[in-house]
């Protein structure tokens, strides 16, 4: 199989950016320390809008995706991300080459 590629990119409300990116900063952590599926997991602010934000995401293959959303601490932070959106989030799914 190969690799799998996510970009998501999330609304951030106004005066929500500071919790946002403390909350997201626990989750990335959590998920380099426990997905050895996941090569790359980063959280980027856009330069032209504060309040969006671009998530980098590669996976060893399909199986290692579906092992992150169904990590606890990535449905843990669901509900802590949840007051900080402005939007429903966008989420774009690549294939390696």
């Amino acid at each position: 199989m190969s690799a799998v590629g996510v970009v998501a990119t999330l609304t951030v409300a106004e005066g929500k950016n500071a919790e946002f990116e403390a909350t997201f900063a626990d989750l990335a952590q959590a998920v380099r320390d426990n997905e050895p599926g996941n090569e790359f997991y980063a959280v980027h602010q856009s330069k032209e809008n504060p309040q969006v934000y671009k998530v980098l995401e590669r996976y060893s293959d399909q199986a290692a995706l579906e092992a992150h959303g169904q990590s606890d601490h990535f449905k843990a932070a669901g509900p802590k991300l949840a007051p900080c959106m402005g939007g429903a989030p966008v989420i774009e799914y690549l294939d390696g080459v």
